[in-house]
């Protein structure tokens, strides 16, 4: 797990890609690697990789063909900026929000302008992926955690301070480019929670049970009673 605060950015310095997958050779000389082991978990651009070696400032990380299909990955040229932050440990501060590390979708920057003394970045989100989009959610941007300010159907817009701009690759960032979107995975987990009290009901009413679910599960009326809807 990761909590979206990046600790440091390296450059990719090789990007070995083939038939079976990949591999890639990340600079690491601004991060602190004396805590890390092979078999360790590092972020990279907001996907989990496990350090496979060590050389020089660097590290090796295999990524497979489901990652490169999955992620912006495969896409990235050598000497790409890209943002780290190793696992979280139990004493860490949650600074940012839960990350696991595994992208749900590729969004593309639409635009982004001044506004004050941050930056207003406004991207576009795959459709699959856009119902987990709320306005002051959380949202993790290429392994950044964010809050979303507002949602206008399948597009969304962070505001960037200027302290993460200077200690991520966000500045780097030009309309058109693409990056990792992972959602929060607490919108992942209500939607299964819905989705099966939902399928329950529709089982209760096939047998012709009046009770549709039991008195401890999630239902749309237990949302609504709630205020959720």
């Amino acid at each position: 797990m990761f909590t979206g605060i990046i600790q440091a950015t390296g450059e990719l310095l090789e990007h070995s890609i083939a038939a079976g997958g990949g591999e890639l050779s990340i600079d690491t000389s601004s991060l602190d690697m004396n805590d890390v082991a092979v078999g360790d978990s590092i972020a990279v651009n907001g996907v989990c990789l496990t350090v496979t070696g060590f050389a020089d400032n660097c590290f090796k990380a295999d990524v497979s063909n489901e990652t490169l299909s999955c992620t912006t990955l495969g896409q990235l040229p050598a000497g790409s900026i890209v943002n780290l932050e190793k696992a979280l440990l139990p004493t860490s501060r949650l600074g940012g929000h839960l990350v696991s590390g595994h992208v749900d979708g590729i969004g593309e920057l639409v635009s982004r302008e001044d506004d004050g003394r941050s930056e207003r970045f406004v991207f576009r989100v795959p459709t699959s992926i856009k119902k987990y989009v709320a306005t002051k959610g959380s949202i993790c941007i290429d392994g950044i955690s964010l809050t979303v300010n507002d949602v206008n159907i399948n597009e969304f817009g962070v505001n960037v301070v200027p302290h993460t701009s200077s200690q991520t690759n966000m500045d780097t960032l030009i309309p058109g480019i693409q990056v990792n979107l992972e959602v929060d995975v607490i919108a992942r987990y209500l939607e299964r929670m819905i989705s099966s009290s939902i399928e329950d009901d529709s089982e209760g009413i096939s047998e012709g049970n009046t009770v549709a679910s039991d008195n401890n599960g999630i239902s749309l009326q237990v949302l609504r009673d709630c205020g959720y809807l």
